[in-house]
């Protein structure tokens, strides 16, 4: 089956579970910023967690179908319609031919994820379908999307009516919308006295923030060396210290190396909550250790093992 773009939104683009094992080539991760909302929402579908999806940054597109399909929206809470009619999210969906689907702003978040059964097919790079926008690969041709894209589906869903399951995810405790988000941050290797500072106050998301990295304004920070230093590898999570003293927690499409100090690693059990800022947001970091990193991630991922049982129930009928 095939999905016809109406029009793109702000920043829609392909992202399944991120390239994995191309970072000495340069080659960034890409990926769902957000695994977390990206893997419930292919799972509500019956699709693997990092199966090909729909990542919508901040407003939605609107789509067309070909054929019937069963789609599911998960992250932040977002206006979706069918046709007319309101629908909600962290649930499947069924769509008969012919359906339009408008996504509209999102309200309580910065993304969201559109996962349909099946999986959007695109050309796979270095074993991922990804769209890496700073090298112009994956996905619909290295880009975001455009109004006249075509999306292909593998394989093609019979739906007769629209039908919105009655039952749904909860989305909590990894969507708790705090006023100020908290993110635990390891320690890095540059992390000495004052940059310990880091921890001291609030946090406010730049503007100038996007999928390489989540750009922080506040109270200015310094390292004690101020030698000159040659790149070293850096990875999603990593903070780096610019000379300006306004760090960057970077995200999925960062580079692969950099020369700027690297005060802490945001722990993956937080990257969602990372996903999920928008610009004015505010964030503290808290300190954590790697016993209780380990342990955060293997909480979240018990989360996932028991949506996807539940699912799996549902699906079934038992």
């Amino acid at each position: 089956m095939t999905i016809r773009v109406l029009a793109p939104g702000l920043l829609t683009t392909v992202q399944d579970g991120g390239r994995h094992g191309s970072r000495a080539l340069g080659v960034g991760h890409a990926g769902a910023l957000d695994p977390y909302a990206h893997a419930v929402a292919n799972l509500l579908v019956g699709n693997a967690a990092d199966a090909p999806a729909l990542e919508i940054t901040l407003t939605g597109p609107r789509l067309q179908f070909d054929s019937g399909a069963r789609v599911a929206i998960c992250g932040a809470h977002v206006d979706a319609r069918v046709d007319a009619l309101p629908i909600p999210c962290w649930r499947p969906i069924a769509l008969p031919a012919g359906s339009v689907l408008s996504i509209g702003a999102c309200r309580d978040g910065a993304r969201a994820y559109v996962a349909i059964t099946g999986g959007f097919r695109a050309d796979t790079v270095l074993g991922s379908a990804s769209t890496d926008l700073r090298g112009g690969f994956g996905g619909s041709a290295g880009r975001a999307l455009v109004a006249g894209d075509v999306l292909d589906v593998n394989g093609d869903t019979t739906v007769d009516d629209l039908h919105i399951a009655r039952w749904w995810i909860d989305p909590s405790p990894d969507y708790d919308h705090a006023p100020v988000a908290i993110v635990r941050l390891l320690a890095g290797r540059d992390a000495t006295s004052p940059v310990d500072g880091v921890f001291a106050g609030e946090w406010r998301v730049a503007s100038a923030s996007d999928r390489q990295g989540v750009r922080l304004e506040g109270a200015s920070l310094h390292v004690a060396e101020t030698i000159e230093r040659i790149s070293e590898p850096v990875s999603p999570g990593t903070v780096q210290l610019p000379p300006d003293g306004a760090p960057i927690v970077l995200l999925a499409d960062a580079q692969t190396h950099g020369g700027y100090p690297r005060i802490g690693h945001a722990i993956r059990a937080d990257w969602p909550r990372l996903a999920q800022l928008r610009p004015g947001d505010r964030l503290r970091f808290v300190p954590c250790s790697l016993a209780q990193a380990a342990q955060a991630r293997r909480e979240q991922a018990q989360r996932l093992a028991r949506i996807a049982l539940a699912i799996q129930a549902r699906r079934s009928g038992a």
